[in-house]
């Protein structure tokens, strides 16, 4: 079901995408098209996309893709599938009652899950807010579970995974400038 999706690989198809989504949630998957909890995302993504499509655009963004590093590394994707929102090229975050507010880890536990969480980011956005409270109850918000549990990426990285907090000054609107 991948296959239905844009699948961005390069830097400044990110950055690209970011910049041009307007009025729209912009959902970015980062993961792998060879993985289980990806592809079972990738399903719930590909069969919702053409329901949130008047106010939200989903991308899935291959981890393995050199180019793509410097997001993997900023948004701290230590864990695969990653979901990262974005409002008129603003970071959203969302309160799912985990320690990380600035991603969704693992799958969604059935499309209409996803629905309602992307249906919360755009109001929210639309409010102005830049961070808003997961709709779902505990039990579905919190994503990783015993066989869903997401593959950790540093296959990928080569190390151990770094935090953000080791870059620095590098901001979000600097980085798509990079």
């Amino acid at each position: 079901m991948s296959y239905m999706l844009t699948t961005l690989s390069k830097k400044i198809e990110v950055d690209s995408i970011i910049k041009d989504t307007i009025d729209k949630v912009l959902v970015l998957r980062f993961g792998r098209a060879s993985d289980p909890v990806c592809l079972q995302l990738d399903q719930i993504l590909s069969k919702a996309a053409r329901e949130v499509s008047k106010f939200a655009t989903v991308a899935l963004v291959d981890v393995d893709s050199q180019d793509i590093q410097v997001y993997v590394k900023y948004f701290d994707i230590t864990l695969i599938p990653s979901t990262v929102f974005f409002f008129n090229a603003h970071h959203m975050k969302m309160d799912s009652g985990t320690a990380d507010h600035t991603k969704w880890i693992g799958a969604f536990h059935k499309k209409q899950d996803f629905i309602d969480v992307v249906e919360a980011i755009f109001r929210g956005a639309m409010k102005g807010k830049l961070i808003v409270n997961c709709p779902l109850p505990p039990e579905r918000s919190v994503c990783c579970e015993h066989a869903d549990q997401p593959t950790p990426t540093t296959s990928f990285l080569g190390a151990p995974p770094t935090p953000v907090s080791s870059f620095g000054t590098l901001n979000f609107a600097r980085l798509l400038h990079l």
